[in-house]
Formats: structure tokens, C-alpha cells, sequence
């Protein structure tokens, strides 16, 4: 069984796009706030499907479908931290305050006076 170089690249990207888009999922699962949890989503993720698109478009080689995936690929870059900022500045607007270590400091002492 021959491969050639651009398969073995393709995948290549592809595996570094997926995992930097389980990396983007565990940290939406595992961090604390919605600010930190965004900044998780929003880079790993935008990284991740760049990554996959550039694979395809090695695979692809030179032609109008790599010139339209270029274009998903740049829209990615735009659009994602966009939203993203919009998203926090909505959520600061609305009062939600960032994640500090005194605020679980503060969290675990009204769950230790609820207990008694």
C-alpha cells in the first residue's frame, strides 16, 4: 500500500484539526465561566477547522474547490472571534462578572454555612 506525500499530509492536518477541536470541547466542559469557556471555543476551534480546511485543500490540490474552502478558511478567522467578543461584551453588559479564585473561595464558604 503506496502513499504519497499529499495523503500523508492531509491527514496529518486533519488529526491536529480534530484534536484541537476535542481540546476546544473539553475545555468548554471543564472550565469554570462563560468568559473562559469562550476563550476555549473560540480558539481552539476557529485553529482546529483551519487546520481540517487547509488538509482539504492540500487533498484537493489547486482548484476551484481549494480557492472556495480558502475563502471558508478566511471567513473562519473572521467570523469566530467576532462572535466571540460580541458574545462576552453581551454577557459583561448584562452584568455576568469573570471567574476569580475569590469567587470560589466564596462560593465554597456559603456551601459550608448552608451545610451547618
Amino acid at each position: 500500500m503506496e502513499f504519497d506525500i499529499r495523503t500523508i499530509l492531509t491527514a496529518i492536518f486533519i488529526a491536529l484539526g480534530c484534536f484541537l477541536l476535542l481540546v476546544a470541547t473539553l475545555g468548554v466542559i471543564r472550565f469554570p465561566d462563560l468568559y473562559t469557556r469562550m476563550h476555549a471555543a473560540s480558539k481552539a476551534d476557529t485553529l482546529g477547522q483551519t487546520l481540517i480546511l487547509f488538509g482539504l485543500i492540500i487533498y484537493t490540490g489547486f482548484n476551484l474547490n481549494s480557492v472556495k474552502l480558502l475563502i471558508i478558511m478566511v471567513l473562519f478567522f473572521i467570523i469566530n472571534p467576532a462572535a466571540s467578543h460580541f458574545l462576552a461584551k453581551a454577557a459583561y453588559i448584562q452584568g455576568m462578572k469573570p471567574w476569580t479564585n475569590d469567587s470560589k473561595l466564596k462560593d465554597q464558604k456559603k456551601q459550608r454555612e448552608e451545610v451547618k
